[in-house]
């Protein structure tokens, strides 16, 4: 199973659009069995597999980046004091390291794009939801959410899948935050808002999903994205404690274990992950042992009136395509050393349901231990195959496990 797919198993039943959460983890776990037993469900052979233990957040958050009558929160119109200098930093730069605040920590960024940067937000109070999930995790009876309530109600801890964003100054709108209720935070502005159920912005919201924002420098914001399976925890206030904590660090280049030689035409880098996946990819996965990644778009998304990153939201990204480059270990199919074999996309399991799904490369290591895919699946389908290959021929993957073999992203992107 490709990476996309996981969102694709969810979505190809009808009705589309009332998945929740527990869909995406029961679509994920379907797809870490099958790669624990060491085969390919039909259609997809050969293709890297990530199984996350909980949230998968590709499809749309329930936050519309400009939905359509909301008006700017109420509330002060000045930030409070602003004193921080932070670095006039080019895209692909990380800007902040991690901290504590209380009980949540926040981890160093491993995503960076066009327009911000990503960390995972762990807490002492729950279980993190961005690992492989386990055997007896896979075997465990229930479903997602459901079954961590259940078991937080035991005695357990609840779960938790938290990340924050910081945009660059003038990308984020705070304004297009549905249904947001303007605060003031440590002299900061800021709002918050209760995210949908499931990943449709029609679903009800529900009070263990939340999104803060606030104003940490003139016009650039921070936002933290939090799914718990408890309602109370972390509770606004807890999220909100992390405002102080944020300041900037040293400017520090993202870096990726790989080079492109080959870009076609129009296509512009978007967003990489560091020992990560690109994206929300990496975020959902961040414990998953991966090395790194890219996505690249067609054209490239506005650079302003965000309030998801681009992944978020399944219009963002009209054509694109990205590249992975992962241990052997995340794949459903035993390694193939040496070997490189790329797929249309009509070998999928419905290809009449995926008409929008594009091919994919898989390029094995001579020792089998790393699978570079560079893949177009759910990102416009307008990569011709033959040039899809040529982006994956072109690329040359470094000493994975040494990271000074690596190279800074805004020069490894670009042939």
């Amino acid at each position: 199973m490709q990476l996309p797919e996981l969102v694709d198993a969810v979505t190809a039943d009808e009705p589309p659009l009332t998945r929740s959460i527990d869909d995406i983890v029961t679509a994920g776990r379907r797809a870490e069995r099958r790669r624990r037993m060491g085969f390919a469900s039909a259609g997809a052979a050969g293709l890297v597999v990530v199984a996350v233990a909980g949230a998968f957040a590709l499809p749309a958050l329930g936050v519309d980046r400009n939905p359509a009558g909301t008006p700017a929160p109420a509330g002060p119109a000045a930030s409070g004091p602003l004193d921080a200098v932070w670095p006039a930093a080019a895209p692909f730069i990380f800007t902040f390291q991690g901290y504590d605040a209380g009980t949540l920590h926040v981890r160093d960024p491993i995503v960076a794009s066009t327009g911000y940067q990503i960390a995972p937000v762990y807490s002492d109070r729950h279980t993190s939801k961005d690992r492989p999930v386990t055997e007896e995790e896979a075997a465990a009876p229930g479903r997602g959410t459901e079954r961590d309530k259940k078991m937080a109600a035991a005695g357990g801890k609840p779960s938790l899948w938290a990340y924050l964003t910081v945009y660059r100054p003038g990308v984020f709108d705070p304004a297009g935050i549905t249904d947001g209720t303007a605060v003031t935070v440590a002299g900061r502005r800021a709002v918050r808002a209760a995210l949908p159920t499931g990943f449709d912005p029609r679903l009800p919201t529900e009070a263990g999903n939340k999104l803060f924002a606030w104003e940490y420098a003139d016009n650039a914001w921070a936002a933290v994205t939090s799914y718990s399976s408890d309602d109370a925890t972390p509770s606004f206030e807890d999220l909100g404690g992390l405002v102080e904590g944020l300041k900037p660090g040293r400017p520090t280049p993202a870096l990726v274990p790989f080079r492109v030689g080959y870009v076609p035409d129009g296509y512009q880098p978007l967003q990489i992950g560091t020992h990560a996946m690109p994206g929300l990819f990496g975020i959902a996965t961040a414990r998953a042992g991966d090395f790194g990644g890219a996505t690249y778009a067609r054209p490239a998304p506005p650079p302003s009136g965000l309030t998801v990153p681009y992944d978020a939201t399944e219009d963002a990204i009209a054509d694109g395509f990205h590249i992975f480059v992962t241990p052997s270990t995340s794949s459903n199919q035993p390694p193939e050393p040496g070997v490189t074999r790329c797929y249309d996309g009509s070998e999928r399991r419905d290809p009449k349901s995926y008409p929008d799904d594009g091919g994919f490369c898989n390029i094995w290591s001579r020792d089998g231990t790393v699978v570079l895919q560079v893949s177009a699946a759910g990102l416009g389908n307008r990569l011709p195959q033959a040039e899809l290959e040529r982006v994956a021929r072109s690329i040359t993957v470094a000493d994975v496990r040494n990271e000074s073999t690596w190279t800074p992203a805004e020069e490894a992107l670009h042939p």
